[in-house]
């Protein structure tokens, strides 16, 4: 590695990991209430959605994705996209089958 490459680290602060740790924990919270409520089909779009800002929250803050450059925000953002996009396909072919 060359000597005159600099890294660029983030360092985050004591309270913006505090909330979001509490962010997160409210979240959980959220998620344990909503799986009693029965809502039907809808628990797992609920669950899903949940699942979703929780690990957006973990990747963006605890991973320092949010402090990256662009391609890599892109790179992360496009397996986000694809993962979402076969989920949604298994979701809809389960709401359609009748499984």
């Amino acid at each position: 590695m060359s000597e005159n490459h600099e890294h660029k680290h983030h360092i985050l602060s004591i309270k913006t990991a505090g909330i979001i740790l509490g962010l997160l924990l409210i979240l959980t919270a959220i998620t344990v209430a909503v799986s009693r409520i029965d809502l039907g089909f809808m628990n797992v779009a609920a669950a899903l959605a949940l699942a979703t800002t929780k690990a957006l929250l973990v990747i963006l803050f605890f991973m320092h994705m949010k402090y990256e450059n662009r391609f890599m925000q892109a790179i992360v953002f496009l397996c986000f996209l694809l993962l979402a996009i076969f989920i949604g396909m298994t979701f809809f072919d389960l709401a359609y089958r009748g499984g």
